[in-house]
């Protein structure tokens, strides 16, 4: 059999390495696919929610009480006025690839209910290391707003300094206003009424471009394939470097001469004596 060395033991773990190898490069595969799942229901959402026209807080509370990933982003109408007193800066929260911090202020419903809401971004400050220069304070009285909704961001196992959170983590945050706090949602900032002069900068809206993740999936794919194309060529090459090795004759050269040829016999060497005759006979003596 041509190919009868593959069941040698050296063979078996080239198979073996080359699977573990495919192995890998369809877990990579996989992994780069469900971002991409993830990023495409993440565009979904927002082109079914993000500039729809806003329902009442009535009918979308449920979603600010326990969070629902097919809500985020819905634009709600809200009344109500905010609790200043309760306002936090956000750390480390870039905007347009510049960072800097969020603006997050309790919102007491005209139902009597609160909630968080994020009012926009602040550049990075001058004047005192890892504050902003100034945060605009929220209008006062009664104000109506447009927010879109956003799930509770998880606990980054971070400190942050007095007045400011590491991330919007609506248990933590609730835990330190002294009252009931929606947890399960927030809302960013898309209008309010009135607009005091001085705000923070709104929010960039969510990407909306796929990226590159299904690309990737495909290379990685096609690696694990080639693995095999890989092994399967190095054994088309040792099956034919055994074939020749089997086809080639021996080349050892005969000691006899050619093969079955006798050999000449070697001339007799003429001895001195003969050699002074033979110059003399040619010079006629």
């Amino acid at each position: 059999m041509a190919y009868r060395f593959l069941l040698s033991w050296r063979w078996a773990g080239w198979l073996l390495l080359a699977a573990l190898f495919a192995a890998a490069c369809i877990g990579l595969g996989n992994w780069q696919m469900e971002r991409r799942n993830q990023t495409v229901a993440e565009i979904r959402r927002v082109q079914q929610n993000y500039d729809k026209t806003p329902v009442p807080f009535q009918d979308a509370r449920a979603y600010f009480d326990a969070a629902d990933p097919d809500a985020k982003w819905t634009t709600v109408a809200v009344s109500g006025r905010y609790l200043a007193e309760g306002q936090r800066i956000v750390r480390n929260r870039p905007n347009n690839s510049v960072a800097g911090y969020e603006v997050v202020v309790p919102f007491r419903l005209t139902s009597g209910e609160t909630i968080a809401i994020n009012r926009g971004w602040l550049p990075i400050g001058n004047i005192r290391p890892g504050y902003p220069d100034a945060v605009p304070a929220p209008p006062a009285g009664e104000v109506s707003a447009v927010i879109r909704i956003k799930p509770s961001e998880p606990d980054l196992g971070r400190d942050a300094p007095e007045g400011q959170l590491a991330s919007i983590d609506l248990p933590y945050y609730g835990s330190q206003l002294g009252y009931p706090l929606l947890a399960g949602s927030y809302g960013v900032m898309a209008s309010e009424s009135p607009q005091p002069a001085a705000v923070p900068q709104q929010l960039a809206p969510p990407a909306v471009k796929e990226g590159s993740n299904l690309s990737y999936a495909l290379q990685w794919i096609t690696f694990g394939i080639l693995a095999f194309v890989g092994f399967g060529y190095m054994a088309r090459q040792q099956a034919r470097i055994n074939r020749e090795e089997r086809d080639t004759p021996d080349e050892t050269p005969d000691p006899g001469g050619i093969i079955g040829q006798p050999r000449a016999p070697s001339p007799r060497k003429r001895s001195r004596a003969e050699e002074e005759d033979a110059l003399l006979d040619s010079m006629g003596l």
